[in-house]
């Protein structure tokens, strides 16, 4: 209860200073506290204009880092997807050596699945420093 006395009391006295109503204004009781009112809020209008440049400044390097991890997580995507395929077509070869038991296509599965190793790890360096 208090609280709202001293806000009644507060939002009393700032209006205390003026006499009243004067043909669609209000008239101030002394040019001295309107001056004062005006460069306070000059000064307050200054804050916020830095602040909102502040702030739009912000953004700006929040967008840019957005963008830039939506340009990295693309091409993550790429590669992964580029490795999917390869892994793909390195499990087909392994279900045909097993379906078909030769030394020869065993030997050629396992130099393909090392080989395909390989690719994927230069591929995944490439892309990290990149």
């Amino acid at each position: 209860m208090s609280y709202r006395r001293e806000h009644r009391a507060s939002k009393g006295a700032l209006f205390d200073e003026y006499d009243g109503l004067e043909e669609g204004g209000l008239k101030a009781s002394s040019s001295y506290s309107s001056g004062i009112d005006e460069h306070d809020n000059d000064k307050a209008i200054d804050g916020l204009k830095e602040r909102a440049v502040f702030l739009k400044r912000l953004t700006g390097d929040i967008h840019e880092e957005v963008e830039s991890h939506n340009r990295l997580l693309d091409r993550m995507g790429n590669s992964m997807d580029a490795s999917r395929g390869i892994m793909s077509g390195t499990m087909d070869r392994f279900k045909m050596v097993f379906e078909k038991k030769s030394n020869q296509r065993i030997c050629t599965l396992v130099g393909s699945f090392v080989v395909s190793f390989f690719v994927l790890y230069y591929l995944i360096r490439v892309l990290m420093r990149g």
